[in-house]
């Protein structure tokens, strides 16, 4: 049932792909039947219906119209060559386990660019609907201008047929979603449209509607693409459609997983649409992917196995075998509502208001990607959205968090002063938390910081006579899974140029790796073993002792605390007995509460 609810959705959606693809709708049918079968013996996910889709569609008519003129039979040639190549980058990045590159592009780029992707697609197929001739263009400027400077030619009759079967498609769609009873619905709303206008087409025949006109009868034959001197051109887009591609069907299967509670194989899903792509090449099929709308159907009617998908392609085949003389008469307005209608629901304006909520950076991020699609193009909104998201990724990672730890009172926990102001910290003492592997681009920044926290206590100590100088600094390394040779190096300047200066470093609590690293440059040594700590409250402890011993440490003023800072430094340290050091006493905490 859910193979047949599917199938009747994809014939219309397959033709109307085709048309916004430059290509005859024959192809979107081809399109969808031999790579819904290879699908069905190598995918993973046992939901997702393979096919054409609006976006990867778009694609293919932006590269190729700018090669050839659609009305070229190259054109059509280069589009199975694009499945091809499509095909093979996908089977490589399925076999080499390369899917984990796609994390790195953020979820606000994929976003903002699909949001703009359907604006461009919905004004693409307004032509359909308005009657006259409007520009094959990826950007809204060209499209906006071309739709105003044509509308002398406007012809009402197309554009009142396709606003009522728009409206049909989205009240279906609506009623699908909302009521589980009438969710059949939503996969009979472009049947409904396509029969609804090939039916009235067919009693009125009326002049100013145009129709998709004669489609071959029959399955496609095995051919190989041919083509392949403009394969160096077709590189770039192959690798934006794999993108795009990867995208959407991995996205929806792994969603359609987790909702099904099945684990899904990354790299299975890139070598099952791959090996689909490149079959489908053979017998005429230009790239496919996996479709949410249609995923979304496949799921909620209750598909469980790849069957389902067997049963759609079966339903294709009778489509091409035996009903292709039927769809000759249907209106190009009301394919065009079918893709206006698909693309709607990629409009994701909710997401927006998340992000501004939320997280302004990746609100940003957003914007520029969407902008930048609409004016300039899918290709380059991509490539900057892109770009952006790894400049972010840049600057996060080579500016890393850096704490200053406090001890919590009663306890001998430390946390971030600025999350917990009432964390006691200690005069001549400086524990600080990298909250991130430390390598050679993140060294510097580190470095800065800590002589950021020095030269503040500086100025700080010039002021009043309570406040020491530093006499150690405590590096807690829990959170650094990773150091490298040029951030070891980096530490060991630190470390001679704190030395000068009469401060000792201490690190406390590296993993496993980190202390290995640190061990075999020899830093360990340079510090000193004893120096080398479990927790920062040892550490400190040690530190603490050291300040009062002028052989291992700088001395420590000789004037004597208030009564106040003696009488919290014991309550501080009661909690905890076994802890508790009677020399310690005198030492004053550099902030109270």
């Amino acid at each position: 049932m859910a193979g047949a609810s599917v199938g009747v959705m994809l014939v219309p959606q397959a033709m109307s792909y085709a048309k916004l693809a430059g290509l005859h709708p024959i192809y979107g049918l081809y399109s969808g039947f031999v790579p819904i079968f290879v699908y069905a013996i190598f995918g993973s996910s046992r939901q997702i219906a393979i096919g054409p889709v609006a976006l990867v569609s778009l694609l293919v008519s932006n590269v190729l119209s700018k090669i050839v003129h659609s009305s070229d039979k190259i054109y059509t040639e280069l589009a199975i060559l694009l499945a091809l190549m499509v095909g093979i980058l996908e089977c490589l990045m399925g076999l080499f386990r390369l899917g984990w590159l796609i994390r790195f592009i953020s979820h606000s780029v994929i976003s903002g660019f699909t949001t703009s992707s359907s604006l461009v697609i919905a004004l693409s197929q307004a032509k359909y609907f308005l009657g006259y001739n409007v520009a094959r263009s990826s950007k809204i400027i060209p499209l906006i201008t071309s739709i105003i400077d044509g509308a002398g030619e406007f012809s009402w009759p197309p554009f009142v047929m396709g606003s009522v079967m728009l409206a049909i498609l989205l009240l279906m769609k609506h009623l699908g979603k909302s009521r589980s009873s009438l969710r059949w619905l939503r996969a009979a709303g472009p049947l409904t449209a396509v029969v609804l206008g090939t039916t009235f087409v067919k009693i009125f025949r009326p002049s100013s509607i145009s129709v998709v006109g004669e489609i071959p009868q029959g399955l496609p034959k095995f051919s190989l693409p041919r083509e392949f001197g403009h394969a160096k051109s077709l590189i770039s887009t192959a690798v934006l459609i794999t993108g795009v591609a990867i995208l959407e069907s991995v996205g929806i299967a792994k969603a359609l997983a987790a909702k099904n509670g099945y684990e899904l194989d990354s790299n299975q899903e890139l070598f099952g649409l791959g090996v689909a792509n490149i079959c489908g090449s053979f017998f005429s099929s230009y790239p496919t992917t996996g479709s949410f709308s249609r995923s979304a159907v496949n799921h909620e009617s209750g598909a469980r196995t790849g069957l389902s998908g067997i049963t759609m392609g079966i339903i294709m085949m009778c489509a091409l075998l035996f009903l292709t003389p039927l769809f000759s008469d249907i209106p190009q307005c009301s394919l065009a509502a079918i893709v206006i209608s698909a693309v709607m629901g990629l409009v994701d304006y909710e997401e927006a208001l998340f992000l501004w909520r939320v997280d302004k950076k990746d609100f940003l991020l957003w914007t520029i990607t969407s902008i930048t699609t609409l004016i300039f193009g899918i290709e380059i909104g991509v490539l900057v959205g892109v770009g952006f998201s790894l400049a972010f990724v840049i600057h996060e990672s080579a500016n890393p968090h850096i704490a200053v730890l406090g001890r919590l009172p009663g306890t001998t926990v430390y946390r971030n002063t600025l999350q917990y102001p009432e964390a006691l910290t200690y005069n001549g003492i400086v524990v600080v938390r990298v909250d991130a592997p430390i390598y050679f681009a993140n060294i510097s920044y580190i470095k800065d910081r800590l002589r950021e926290y020095e030269l503040n206590i500086s100025r700080t100590a010039k002021r009043g006579p309570d406040v020491e100088r530093i006499h150690f600094v405590i590096i807690e390394m829990s959170p650094v899974t990773y150091i490298d040779s040029s951030a070891i190096q980096a530490l060991k300047d630190l470390h001679q140029e704190y030395r000068s200066r009469g401060i000792q470093i201490a690190i406390a609590n590296p993993n496993s790796e980190v202390h290995l690293s640190l061990s075999k440059s020899g830093l360990i040594d340079l510090i000193g073993k004893q120096w080398c700590f479990v927790r920062v409250h040892d550490a400190v402890q040690v530190c603490l002792q050291s300040v009062q011993n002028p052989n291992r440490a700088p001395a420590k003023t000789e004037e004597k605390p208030p009564s106040r800072h003696r009488s919290l430094l014991q309550n501080l340290w009661k909690h905890d007995a076994e802890d508790f050091d009677p020399n310690l006493e005198p030492l004053l905490p550099q902030k109270e509460v």
